[in-house]
């Protein structure tokens, strides 16, 4: 998922670069959705993941 989010930042730093603002305000908007969702699941799978429990 975080590397979808660097992909769509990507994205929308060389449609930026390029003039192509709509493409490049949609892609930067994919980017954080994407990279808040990915850190959501990062904490909660530290949190509640499978890890060695004593018997």
């Amino acid at each position: 998922m975080f590397r979808w989010a660097i992909i769509f930042a990507v994205v929308a730093l060389i449609a930026s670069l390029l003039g192509f603002g709509g493409v490049a305000g949609l892609s930067a908007d994919f980017a954080k959705i994407l990279l808040l969702i990915a850190a959501v699941i990062l904490v909660l799978g530290f949190l509640f993941g499978r890890g060695k429990r004593l018997p």
